[in-house]
């Protein structure tokens, strides 16, 4: 598929798709003339791209998590690099919740007075 079916069946700008192939989360063939050509391998990279990214991660770790995919699916095996970016990823999550948890708790004490 060309990068305009890419982009309209995984929801993600073209722009965006020639980003994540700048950044080498991407590697379409090329046709003769110079066009990319996506596989449905491609496809399932970018939902698996766009699933990492909503949980936290930046694309540097994407690059290098995205090894441990499963084939065919969004699930990931659980190879060390995989591991420890959930650790750190876990880690950062619980550190921000705390941070939110005292603002929170400083603004409610404002409004009982």
């Amino acid at each position: 598929m060309l990068i305009g079916e890419l982009s309209r069946r995984c929801g993600v700008s073209v722009r965006m798709l020639r980003y994540y192939e700048r950044q080498g989360l991407l590697r379409p063939a090329r046709r003769m003339s110079g066009y990319r050509l996506y596989s449905d391998a491609d496809l399932l990279a970018v939902r698996r791209i766009r699933v990492l990214n909503a949980a936290g991660f930046k694309l540097t770790t994407i690059r290098k998590i995205l090894p441990c995919a499963r084939t065919g699916s969004l699930e990931f095996e659980p190879c060390a690099e995989f591991q420890g970016s959930l650790r750190r990823q876990l880690a950062e999550l619980d550190s921000r919740i705390s941070e939110l948890s005292d603002s929170r708790r400083i603004l409610a004490a404002y409004l009982t007075g």
